[in-house]
């Protein structure tokens, strides 16, 4: 299938007098994150509910607000658990106690969940890779390398690049930068206890946590605006063509009454897309930024209507977003899906055309995948277009960050008092923070790391949890 012309962004490469563009000249990523705060627009439709949201106990999304039981078990499934805790390791010996104590979380903590999509820097934890060396930095990306797949650590690569050159298109790569990213470890690196790392910013959020050679990376956000380069040294990169097209092609190979299932709503914008469904900022996603519990119920095509045709070409579209996983893992992240296909449902919104948009989501008791076809937010179209391209997966029913496999791994080996993604118990916001913990050899920190320049917004409670024994923990 030919890539059509709906895809050049360059009409709509903006001035440096559109408004947002303007509007963040001269601004670091710290003064852009401040705006951010204090202007009442993202306030409201993000910040403030992000904030009562992340407050929550952590469940994960269901269909009904009920956790389904028994999805997941404590199975290795050849994670490179030692290649990761080795560059892990690595990482740890280079840093001074001060980064060491801005990078490293207990392996429950709930600043898991503060990842989000958006340029806008609140949530300041971690190392911000632009302030490390290249060695740091180096060092760093070869945690993400040792993790994932070769194609998934390039995607990602490509990601934070097509980052850059959207900041080189509006004049401020200080905001969107190919370093504009958070790392943070949670837990100590080992080959047998849970430990695991975050790398978050602008159009990309990987959660990735092994245990015992078990790897979930969940909840996974890439994006990018646009989704190609055409100048300069990594001219040719273009991101989520297999997503677009493979799942086009699938929604096209249907038959018509299997369509008419499938198709929600003929229009992405307008037409007869209920009012309220097309949010501001997450536009057709409802598996974003701090929707962890989001009830999400099941809606289209049922893989138990398809045809054993059918079922493999969406099993290789689902494969398209789990190729980031190494191979152990990802085999087995593949098997789990195919036990629940006749249970997996397909729904669409858009026109089916080659130079329609469109959004199309794929859910199942164990996966939830989302891709959707963006409108301008630094680009000037004010309709979604193909180059404007989000794509999301979860794991539904408890187990995005591994929660679910945390919580199995403490009930049948340690604290029964520290319960990860159980709903309902005792979190402690505002009492002592006695974060003293070891991370190997020489590694320990005793307090929440405070960048000179933080806004006070991102260190109200600086680590929510604390260490007190016979606590409950949850993210």
């Amino acid at each position: 299938m030919s890539v059509k012309k709906s895809h050049d962004f360059r009409p709509y490469v903006p001035t440096l007098a559109y408004p947002r563009v303007a509007a963040f000249q001269g601004r670091d990523a710290y003064t852009h994150g401040d705006a951010g705060l204090a202007n009442p627009i993202p306030q409201a439709l993000l910040f403030t509910p992000w904030e009562q949201l992340y407050r929550e106990a952590f469940r994960g999304i269901t269909t009904d607000g009920q956790v389904i039981p028994g999805l997941y078990a404590l199975k290795p499934n050849q994670a490179p658990v030692l290649a990761m805790a080795q560059a892990a390791d690595q990482l740890l010996a280079l840093l001074n106690e001060d980064q060491r104590r801005a990078l490293c979380y207990p392996v429950y903590a709930r600043e898991w969940r503060r990842w989000n999509n958006t340029e806008m820097y609140v949530y300041r934890y971690g190392l911000r890779l632009e302030e490390l060396s290249d060695g740091h930095k180096a060092a760093v990306m070869a945690v993400v390398q040792a993790s994932l797949s070769a194609s998934g650590f390039e995607k990602t690569r490509d990601v934070m690049r097509i980052n850059h050159f959207l900041g080189e298109l509006t004049g401020n790569t200080r905001v969107l930068g190919e370093w504009s990213y958070n790392f943070t470890l949670f837990g100590t690196p080992s080959a047998m206890e849970p430990w695991g790392w975050q790398l978050m910013g602008h159009h990309l959020a990987l959660n990735c946590l092994v245990l015992q050679e078990q790897m979930v990376l969940s909840p996974t956000f890439m994006g990018a605006e646009p989704n190609s380069i055409d100048t300069g040294p990594h001219a040719g990169v273009k991101l989520f063509e297999d997503e677009e097209l493979r799942g086009l092609a699938f929604m096209t190979s249907l038959s018509a009454a299997q369509q008419q299932q499938a198709i929600l709503y003929h229009a992405s914008v307008g037409g007869d897309l209920p009012e309220g469904r097309r949010h501001k900022a997450d536009q057709l996603h409802l598996g974003g930024a701090h929707q962890d519990n989001r009830i999400i119920p099941y809606e289209g095509l049922r893989g138990q209507d398809m045809s054993r045709a059918q079922k493999q070409q969406l099993m290789a579209l689902i494969e398209t977003y789990v190729s980031p996983l190494p191979e152990g893992p990802r085999k087995a992240r593949l098997e789990e899906v195919e036990r629940h296909l006749d249970n997996t449902h397909f729904c669409w919104i858009g026109g089916t055309g080659e130079d329609d948009t469109f959004y199309y989501r794929i859910q199942s008791p164990v996966v939830m995948v989302e891709f959707d076809h963006h409108s301008g937010v630094f680009l000037t179209n004010e309709l979604p277009a193909k180059f404007h391209i989000h794509t999301l997966v979860r794991t539904p029913n408890g187990n995005d960050y591994g929660m679910d496999l945390l919580r199995l791994h403490y009930l049948q080996d340690h604290h029964h008092s520290i319960q990860p993604g159980v709903a309902g118990g005792p979190i402690d916001h505002q009492h002592g923070h006695d974060h003293s913990h070891a991370h190997g050899p020489g590694h320990s920190h005793s307090h929440p790391h405070t960048h000179p320049h933080a806004h006070p917004h991102s260190h109200d409670h600086p680590h929510d949890h604390s260490h007190s024994s016979g606590d409950k923990h949850e993210p």
